[in-house]
């Protein structure tokens, strides 16, 4: 049935592209267009319209994008009179009526436009991208800030977990989907087919990617997974050209070692949690003998954390590295008072736990310059990962191993006086 619907569903699109193209060409402006798709009630023709729309903005330089973006987010931007009105109506009198005529007058009609234009077959991706101009192009603009909201609140719903589809990539996957692969890899680069081979051709060796079924050949998020003896201190080590690979069944530990999200204009949807969480729980079942699972993640906030606060600090001694950054983890904080490293609120915000630091962990030139070095294990505990969740949600307490508050707590933290920025 599946490979049958795949095929009427190209069928279909083929015809539609092809009728369309045929279609003679709308002159109109394009914010003209946007408002006659939201005013539409045929079908085919709306169809039409959302495609020529879609079309024309893909061809807009930056400047001509930006002006679109301003259009719709002040003319189709809510009435507060006509909310007030509503809701003034709904609190007098609660009903279906009036709390639908509130909905709709709190909704903005560039939110129905969003819609619309989804209706036309691969609009998604289209739409995925027009976000992304939107976030490059809008700055903090006040109303562009809040047609970014409109995406946001509708992208949530479209790519929530129910509709994404974890699938393996492997060295057998197709080459477009490898290609993005090396393009999309955010944390450790891959340099070459050969170096992708190897992360992902060897029996030690998992990779897996979310995908929505209305872009089929665009990987969302993926996570690379190395299956090893032991918790890893060292990246290089984990992906050196000469190292052996082992037998799967020989493992005791999934080590999470890279997590890219692939698409700019998806930022702030959020995909991580799910996808570790449902790859630990499929690792988990496919080999028994896997008992631990961590990550080897960057603290890409270390340095620059330490610079802003004035803490000295030299690449070249490790152990002092290593102990900055367990203080790091543990202390810096941002506004309402989450972790400061962006990968720490985004792993203590699933559930993990700070499990071990390592100096010298990652020697490129990368991982010297944003944290020194060093990197850390956030472990799943897939027992208590809801728990460490509900933990940290509340409190805002980083949850850490004695051996690394031990390392945190040997850190002297000078006094203002004594503070001397990094030179």
């Amino acid at each position: 049935m599946t490979l049958l619907a795949d095929l009427l569903s190209t069928v279909f699109e083929r015809r539609y592209r092809r009728e369309t193209a045929e279609g003679a060409q709308d002159g109109r402006p394009l914010l003209e267009m946007a408002t006659a798709l939201v005013g539409s009630t045929g079908e085919t023709s709306g169809l039409a319209l959302a495609q020529e729309i879609l079309s024309r903005f893909a061809e807009l330089e930056d400047s001509g994008k930006l002006a679109f973006f301003c259009d719709i987010a002040t003319t189709m931007n809510i009435d507060p009179e006509a909310v007030r009105s509503a809701l003034g109506d709904y609190e007098q009198s609660p009903s279906k009526a009036t709390y639908r005529a509130f909905t709709e007058a709190a909704e903005p009609a560039r939110q129905e436009l969003v819609r619309r234009l989804n209706s036309v077959p691969g609009a998604t991706g289209s739409l995925v991208k027009m976000r992304a101009d939107l976030l490059r192009l809008g700055g903090k603009e006040p109303e562009l800030a809040a047609l970014d909201l409109d995406f946001r609140h509708l992208f949530a719903s479209w790519f929530n977990r129910g509709f994404l589809v974890l699938r393996p990539i492997n060295w057998e996957s197709p080459a477009h989907i490898l290609e993005k692969i090396i393009a999309y890899e955010a944390v450790h680069a891959i340099h070459s087919w050969d170096d992708l081979r190897r992360r992902l051709e060897p029996a030690d060796r998992r990779c897996f990617a979310f995908f929505h079924p209305s872009m089929p050949d665009e990987p969302l998020i993926f996570v690379e997974v190395a299956l090893t003896k032991g918790i890893p201190g060292s990246v290089q080590a984990l992906l050196a050209e000469d190292r052996d690979a082992m037998a799967a069944a020989e493992a005791d530990t999934a080590v999470f070692y890279s997590i890219s999200n692939c698409q700019a204009g998806l930022a702030s949807i959020s995909f991580g949690n799910s996808l570790i969480k449902q790859v630990a729980s499929d690792l988990s079942a496919e080999l028994s003998n896997l008992k631990t699972f961590v990550t080897l993640s960057p603290i890409p906030g270390l340095t620059k954390w330490l610079d802003q606060v004035g803490m000295t600090w030299n690449i070249e001694s490790p152990e002092s590295m290593q102990a900055l950054a367990a203080h790091y983890l543990l202390n810096a904080k941002s506004r309402g008072a989450l972790p400061f490293d962006p990968v720490a609120r985004f792993h203590l915000g699933n559930g993990a736990i700070v499990h071990a630091v390592h100096a010298d962990a990652d020697t490129s030139e990368k991982g010297r310059a944003q944290s020194g070095g060093t990197m850390v294990n956030y472990l799943y505990d897939l027992a208590k990962v809801g728990q460490n969740h509900e933990t940290f949600a509340t409190t805002r307490d980083v949850v850490a191993t004695p051996s690394v508050k031990a390392l945190a707590g040997s850190v002297a933290v000078p006094t203002t006086e004594e503070r001397t920025p990094h030179g």
